[in-house]
C-alpha cells in the first residue's frame, strides 16, 4: 500500500514557475514508476509525465515538453514536478500516481495503482 499527498500548488503568473512535491509513506516506494497527471474543470485527467523506479528515465506528455522536469529522491520518498515557463492552459488539478513494478513508464491512468489528492494549479495570464 502507498499513500500519496501533493503540495506545493498555488496561484502563479503566466511566464512564472511552481515546484510541486508529492510524498509517499511505504516501505517500497523505490520500486515503483511515478507519474503526473492533471485534470482540468470539464476535462477528463490527463497525462503529464512519469519518471521511472531509479530515477535515469522520463517521458512527458507533449504539452508540457521541454517546459516541465520530473524527478524523484528514493531516499526522501518524494516525487517532484518542477513547471516553467507556465502558461493559462496549465491551470488544473495536479495529481501524482504510482505505478507498481513492472511498469516503467505508464503512461495511461489504468497502468496506476495508487493516487494522491490532488493540488491546485492556476496560472493568470
Amino acid at each position: 500500500q502507498v499513500q500519496l499527498v501533493e503540495s506545493g500548488g498555488g496561484l502563479v503568473q503566466a511566464g512564472g514557475s511552481l515546484r510541486l512535491s508529492c510524498a509517499a509513506s511505504g516501505r517500497t516506494f523505490s520500486s515503483y514508476a511515478l507519474g503526473w497527471f492533471r485534470q482540468a474543470p470539464g476535462k477528463e485527467r490527463e497525462f503529464v509525465g512519469t519518471i521511472n523506479w531509479s530515477g535515469d528515465n522520463t517521458y512527458y506528455a507533449d504539452s508540457v515538453k521541454g517546459r516541465f522536469t520530473i524527478s524523484r529522491d528514493n531516499a526522501k520518498n518524494t516525487v517532484y514536478l518542477q513547471m516553467n515557463s507556465l502558461k493559462a492552459e496549465d491551470t488544473a488539478v495536479y495529481y501524482c500516481a504510482a505505478a507498481s513494478w513492472p511498469k516503467i513508464l505508464p503512461s495511461g491512468r489504468d497502468e496506476y495503482d495508487y493516487w494522491g489528492q490532488g493540488t491546485q494549479v492556476t496560472v493568470s495570464s
